[in-house]
C-alpha cells in the first residue's frame, strides 16, 4: 500500500511539472526557421520558455521570425546558415553556446522539396541538392549537435523534419522520398547510439501542411492541390503549429521516455 502511495505521490509531482512552461529554462536552435514549419516552432519554444536560436539561409525571414518571438515576449537570434555545409553547421552550434551559454534542444527542420519528375525523369542536379540539404544537411546538425551535447554531460534532444514520405512511397518525388527515409534511419541510428547519455532524438512525420514549399509546388501544378487535401482523411491540409506543438512535445521533458520515433502528424495519411 505504501508503495502504491508513494506512486500516485510521484505521479501528482511530475503532472505539477508538466503544468509548467515545457522548456522552460532550455536553449534551442531550429534551422529552416525563417518560415513555415521552423518559425511556427520557434514562436512555440519561445512561449513555452526557451531562448531559441533561429538558422536559416534566407536572412529577411530569419530576422522576421526573431522579431516575431521577441514580440511574444520570447528571447532568440538570427544565425545564417547552410546546413549542407559543415563549417556553417559547426559554427551555428558554437553561435548557440556563445549566444545563450549551452544547447539543450534541437529541430533540425530545413529542408527542400525539388522538382517533381517521375524516378526516370528526374536529374542528377535535382536528386544531389536534395540529399544535400534534407539528409547530409540533418546529419551534419546531429553530428554537431550531440558533439556538444555530450561535452555538456546533461543529456538533451533533437527532433529532425522527416515526412509522412519518409514512411510510404510518394508518386513523383523519389529523391525526397528517399531522403526523408533517410532521416528517420539516422534518427533511429543516432536514438539507440547516444541513448545512455540522455540524448534523446527523434523525428516528426508530417502529412501535408500548408507551407510556402507547399504552395510553390501547387503553383505549377494547379490541379495539385485539390489531390493533396484528398489524401488526408481529415479533409484539409495541416498548419505548421500543429507540426510545432508536436515537436515541442517531443523537445520537452514530458516526452523523456520516448527516442528513436518517427511521430506521423498527418490527419491519418498513412493509417489508410
Amino acid at each position: 500500500m505504501a508503495v502504491a502511495t508513494d506512486q500516485a505521490r510521484d505521479y501528482i509531482i511530475d503532472q505539477r511539472k508538466h503544468m509548467a512552461e515545457l522548456l522552460t529554462g532550455k536553449v534551442t536552435l531550429v534551422t529552416g526557421a525563417a518560415s513555415g514549419i521552423g518559425r511556427a516552432a520557434s514562436i512555440a519554444f519561445a512561449r513555452e520558455g526557451a531562448k531559441v536560436l533561429v538558422a536559416d539561409m534566407t536572412e529577411d525571414g530569419g530576422r522576421e521570425t526573431v522579431e516575431l518571438v521577441r514580440k511574444a515576449g520570447g528571447e532568440a537570434a538570427f544565425f545564417k546558415c547552410d546546413v549542407a555545409r559543415a563549417a556553417d553547421v559547426e559554427a551555428l552550434i558554437a553561435a548557440a553556446v556563445k549566444t545563450f551559454g549551452r544547447l539543450d534542444g534541437a529541430f533540425n527542420n530545413a529542408g527542400v522539396a525539388g522538382k517533381i519528375a517521375r524516378t526516370g525523369d528526374d536529374t542528377e542536379e535535382n536528386f544531389d541538392r536534395i540529399m544535400a540539404v534534407n539528409l547530409r544537411g540533418v546529419w551534419l546538425c546531429m553530428k554537431y549537435e550531440i558533439l556538444q551535447m555530450v561535452k555538456q554531460g546533461h543529456g538533451g534532444a533533437i527532433v529532425n523534419t522527416a515526412s509522412a514520405a519518409g514512411l510510404v512511397g510518394s508518386h513523383g518525388m523519389p529523391a525526397y522520398t528517399a531522403s526523408k527515409h533517410g532521416v528517420i534511419g539516422l534518427t533511429k541510428t543516432a536514438a539507440l547510439e547516444y541513448a545512455r547519455t540522455g540524448i534523446r532524438v527523434n523525428a516528426v512525420c508530417p502529412g501535408v501542411i500548408d507551407t510556402a514549399m507547399v504552395a510553390g509546388m501547387v503553383s505549377t501544378h494547379p490541379r495539385l492541390k485539390d489531390k493533396l487535401v484528398s489524401v488526408e482523411p481529415i479533409a484539409r491540409m495541416g498548419k505548421p503549429s500543429e507540426i510545432a506543438e508536436a515537436v515541442t512535445w517531443l523537445l520537452s521533458d514530458a516526452a523523456s521516455f520516448v527516442t528513436g520515433a518517427s511521430m506521423p502528424v498527418d490527419g491519418g495519411m498513412i493509417a489508410q
